[in-house]
């Protein structure tokens, strides 16, 4: 069946540590969200903490993903807003200050844009570039906490921004991955950032709460207050880590230590008996029989570092235990049954698992933590990058850009 002029389809893809996600979706005039209408993952080994390590396989890993979503969703994929990873990726605010342009005092859009342009005049070392920018609030002359100066009146506009950078060499390596897997960059986000855009609702913003991104091989944080983004981060650190513990320590390969943590680990060891011991099938011989303190043990060292790093985080933007709207766990991490209860006792902070909620369309692959930044990424597109024709339009068909990939962002 053919869509409807009104329709149009918008596409996310996640290059995790661990898998590789494209999500497709498709928007009809009118409605608040876009049904999904595509899902497509694959394992990937050209990834490590959030870098491409192997160019060829992580092409290979997208092409996997980006051909499932095809088939399922019936629309070839030739662009998407894509994540950004690693520990490489640092962020600061910074300000920026004009003079008001016209005579009559009156702000424009070139006002805005020329006082942002001077937030990013900053000391950038060669190597490392800026991705995207935040205008968190402008000040005009005295008046301070404006969300939108234009059409007012003064002399002096200053805003303050959030600045995510980035090192080229990773990031021209992801983009030689993407660029070869046949695919457009139509935007490029932080992986905290999209995770953020599908589960955190406006009140939670406005009060302040962070997001929790645990993934593979890194653990993204960002933290929100008065409806804008405060700090964003990568830590080096993810739930693979906790698999590779529990095979040294079963003294196991690493699939079968994958699957006794999603089988019989939890995150927060509760009523444990010191005693209790269960039987692993994936263990053979006599070595299956495992304490489970034991095996709370190895898991739980590893969650409390990653939550400690968290902390470390908060604390450099002033907001330990000063949220809230409380922290927000997502990522594939965030599955480990015990892990809300783990955070508020180690953040003392409230903790919920975030999903995509609110869509509809192929809801029961999305309605999953893992998720949450490939559907952040999709709703990214939707609204910051180019339109991408619906399935049954017209061939010769364009649309043209919505403006700038990113309102703010700078080539």
């Amino acid at each position: 069946m053919a869509a409807k002029p009104t329709e149009q389809i918008y596409i996310g893809l996640d290059i995790g540590s661990t898998k590789v996600c494209c999500i497709v979706g498709l928007h009809e005039e009118g409605s608040a969200l876009p049904s999904v209408i595509g899902v497509g993952s694959a394992p990937t080994s050209g990834m490590r903490k959030g870098v491409v390590v192997d160019v060829e396989e992580t092409v290979s890993s997208i092409t996997a993903a980006v051909d499932e979503a095809e088939r399922i969703s019936g629309v070839p994929i030739d662009r998407a807003t894509i994540s950004i990873d690693g520990a490489h990726v640092q962020s600061l605010n910074s300000k920026g200050v004009i003079a008001v342009g016209r005579a009559d005092q009156e702000i424009t859009i070139d006002d805005l844009h020329r006082v942002e342009e001077a937030a990013t005049a900053i000391q950038l070392p060669p190597n490392r570039e800026i991705l995207q920018v935040f205008p968190r609030s402008f000040t005009v002359d005295s008046q301070t906490n404006i969300k939108d100066p234009v059409g007012m009146n003064g002399v002096r506009l200053e805003v303050e921004s959030h600045i995510v950078t980035g090192a080229t060499p990773a990031i021209k390596n992801l983009d030689r991955s993407i660029y070869q897997a046949g695919i457009e960059i139509q935007g490029q986000v932080l992986v905290p950032l999209a995770a953020a855009r599908a589960v955190l609702t406006k009140r939670q913003m406005e009060l302040g709460v962070a997001v929790i991104d645990i993934g593979g091989g890194t653990t993204g944080v960002a933290v929100y207050e008065e409806g804008d983004v405060l700090s964003s981060s990568v830590l080096p650190v993810g739930a693979g880590h906790i698999t590779n513990d529990l095979a040294i320590g079963l003294k196991t390969d690493v699939d079968t230590a994958e699957k006794i943590k999603l089988k019989y680990v939890r995150a927060h060891s509760g009523k444990t008996s010191p005693t209790e011991k269960i039987r692993i099938e994936e263990l053979e011989g006599e070595d299956n029989l495992v304490s489970r303190r034991e095996l709370q043990k190895i898991a739980g060292a590893r969650l409390e570092e990653i939550f400690q790093l968290v902390r470390a985080e908060l604390k450099k933007v002033g907001k330990d235990h000063l949220l809230p709207g409380g922290v927000v766990l997502t990522g594939g991490g965030a599955k480990m049954p015990g892990i809300e209860e783990l955070a508020k006792e180690l953040l003392q902070l409230p903790a919920t698992v975030g999903k995509p909620e609110g869509f509809s369309g192929i809801v029961d692959r999305i309605n999953d933590p893992a998720f949450a930044a490939p559907v952040g990424l999709m709703l990214e597109n939707m609204t910051h990058g180019a339109v991408a024709p619906a399935p049954g339009a017209g061939i010769g068909q364009t649309v043209d850009k919505i403006k700038g990939i990113f309102k703010n962002f700078l080539p």
